[in-house]
């Protein structure tokens, strides 16, 4: 096995991970989400639910960023590759910070609201 196979094996695993992350995080919620109906108000549930699955996708996300940036550093470094992965990264970038503001109700950069 050379070095190509197992880098390209460690970035396939990784997009595993950030898929099992996501599949997991919204289980997870799914779970959280019926226990919170019986325990608390729909309302109060379905915002509980929703952070979950909100949380799971931005780790989900970071992840795959990760495994796409070693596929494309070390196993096709070439100016298109770099410029796909750019994209990607800024989509995904996009997408986190949106799904912070969703959570949070305010952008990464700005300071929590006072309650």
């Amino acid at each position: 096995m050379d070095q190509i196979e197992i880098i390209r094996g460690v970035s396939d695993v990784m997009d595993a991970i950030g898929v099992s992350v996501v599949s997991i995080g919204v289980l997870w919620g799914l779970l959280s989400f019926a226990k919170a109906l019986v325990t608390e108000s729909s309302d109060v549930a379905y915002k509980t639910f929703r952070v979950q699955i909100v949380r799971s996708l931005i780790l989900g996300l970071e992840i795959l960023v990760a495994g796409d940036v070693i596929r494309t550093v070390a196993i096709s470094p070439t100016l298109t590759s770099v410029a796909v992965l750019g994209a990607i990264v800024l989509i995904r970038c996009f997408l986190s910070w949106s799904l912070t503001l969703e959570i949070d109700g305010r952008w990464p950069w700005q300071p929590p609201r006072n309650g």
